[in-house]
């Protein structure tokens, strides 16, 4: 899903038309794949992603012929958890963490209200 999630993605800009292709993508070690490596450098788009360590072993291992380990920005990688932490703020609704809703629809529509409650939620703290 990594794929049609990105041909997906638009970053809006002040001007101009939203751009397609983002400065570099953070994400855990859950997507440290060959595929999504070999996409995003196809695109242009810097991989902040750690290695897991079976895949450590397994390049280790083969010596030579296993290649050099991936770049990897460990000061970049740190600001995944705003990311993350937005996520288990979404995820306090129950039907959401579950996911009950049977239509892709309906999700996202539960999805898009949690996230204007928690925006409203956001300007009613402010001063």
């Amino acid at each position: 899903m990594f794929e049609p999630l990105m041909a997906h993605l638009r970053i809006n800009r002040p001007a101009g038309r939203a751009r397609t292709r983002p400065e570099a993508v953070l994400a855990d070690k859950a997507y440290s794949s060959r595929a999504i490596r070999s996409h995003l450098r196809r695109r242009r788009i810097t991989a902040v992603i750690a290695e897991p360590e079976d895949q450590k072993r397994h390049r280790q291992r083969r010596g030579r012929t296993g290649g050099r380990p991936p770049a990897f920005d460990a000061d970049r990688y740190k600001a995944r958890n705003v990311i993350e932490r937005g996520f288990n703020t979404t995820k306090q609704w129950r039907g959401l963490a579950t996911r009950y809703d049977r239509l892709a629809i309906l999700y996202r529509g539960a999805a898009v209200l949690r996230a204007i409650t928690l925006w409203l939620k956001r300007l009613g703290d402010a001063p």
